[in-house]
């Protein structure tokens, strides 16, 4: 299948699944190697680089010539809440039955806004119930809060925990929320797609026909697919699932091929920043000297 993840989204994966919790801002060079077996030219990184920084997900700094990113308080909140939501979940919460409901209001005119909001609510596993509202069952009241705040909507939105409803069953209300059967679908086609690749990756890591360098971008591109799901899957606890439910079945097959590639991966990471280590500190010298 081919790729269509754009040079922002590589950017996200590689800063996401390799750097977030390595100490440090990365070199310019050291970025510019890591993206290009993922078909990123120099000039192509340059440039979504740069971008990335003038909104306010990345900044920059110069060390003599060297050029260094890490990631903003923005840009790290965003890839940690992702790392949450992909690895950790929150399906497996204790649940009482009961609510939370946001209900906001915007004016017609301002659509962006109003698509912003919807896309973050989906991201925070929000369904929508009708005429501004939208509900879940995990209580997700503060971070509505801080949603609102960043989004500068406090002004239109309010959010409530509510007990069970008077009139409509958990499953009326999840079968009104939320398409389940596209996503259990989804589900299905991502098993289906990587259940012979995790076989015959095994085969290939034993018989050693698996490069540090492949099994990086192998690992790149099996992220890539999955955190799609987040966006799709409200993670709602388990007693409001189907019996059949084949996200538990993906979740487990992501987190065995993604284990399975973690060693090769990393030393091509490892490999990549160390031979940036000492190519700065060699031109730090010369300059200096």
């Amino acid at each position: 299948m081919a790729s269509t993840r754009t040079p922002r989204d590589r950017i996200f994966t590689l800063f996401g699944d390799y750097l977030l919790h390595r100490p440090g801002p990365v070199w310019v060079g050291s970025l510019i190697a890591l993206l290009e077996p993922l078909g990123l030219s120099e000039g192509a990184a340059r440039t979504a680089l740069s971008r990335m920084g003038s909104r306010g997900w990345l900044v920059s700094e110069r060390r003599g010539r060297n050029a260094f990113y890490s990631l903003t308080r923005k840009g790290r909140t965003l890839l940690e809440e992702g790392e949450a939501r992909i690895y950790r979940p929150p399906r497996d919460e204790p649940w009482d039955g009961t609510w939370t409901l946001v209900h906001y209001s915007i004016p017609e005119e301002d659509r962006s806004l109003r698509d912003r909001l919807r896309l973050r609510l989906s991201w925070l596993g929000c369904g929508p119930l009708g005429n501004g509202t939208w509900i879940t069952p995990h209580d997700v009241t503060e971070r509505v809060a801080d949603l609102a705040e960043s989004l500068e909507v406090t002004g239109g939105l309010e959010v409530f925990r509510s007990a069970r409803p008077a009139f409509a069953g958990p499953e009326e209300l999840v079968e009104r929320c939320w398409d389940l059967e596209r996503v259990h679908r989804a589900y299905l086609d991502f098993i289906d797609r990587q259940l012979p690749r995790l076989r015959r990756r095994q085969a290939e890591l034993e018989r050693g026909e698996v490069s540090e360098r492949d099994a990086f971008v192998q690992r790149i591109e099996l992220v890539d697919e999955y955190r799609e799901f987040p966006l799709q899957d409200p993670y709602l606890p388990r007693r409001l699932l189907p019996d059949d439910w084949a996200g538990e079945c993906a979740a487990g097959l992501f987190r065995h091929l993604h284990d399975l590639l973690e060693e090769p991966a990393e030393a091509f990471v490892d490999g990549v920043l160390a031979r940036a280590e000492r190519e700065t500190d060699s031109t730090v010298t010369v300059s200096g000297g």
